[in-house]
């Protein structure tokens, strides 16, 4: 999985491409801990994901936990394998997804 991470500011910019899974989760929770310090917007690309576990799942919920407290997450360009994940988990009502 390639994640591309830009910060401007108090905004962090993820584009996630490839798998979440369990291999792959741990990267992301490391990326994300090392640069959600002083976040107020947390955006997260998934055009070029295609694939997304419960390990990754546990991830974006962490993430969307600590946001809650410092500002607002939003997840973008989701398709239609990784929206009906979202659906079966009932992670449509806990994320704000675009």
């Amino acid at each position: 999985m390639n994640i591309i991470k830009t910060k401007e500011g108090s905004t962090l910019n993820l584009a996630l491409e490839g798998r979440l899974d369990t291999t792959t989760a741990p990267q992301l929770e490391a990326a994300l801990h090392g640069a959600m310090e002083g976040v107020t917007e947390l955006n997260m690309d998934f055009e070029k994901l295609e694939y997304l576990s419960s390990a990754g799942l546990r991830v974006i919920l962490a993430a969307q936990k600590t946001m809650n407290r410092q500002g607002s997450m939003v997840i973008r360009h989701v398709n239609e394998t990784i929206q009906e994940v979202f659906e079966v988990t009932g992670f449509v009502d806990i994320l704000t997804i675009e």
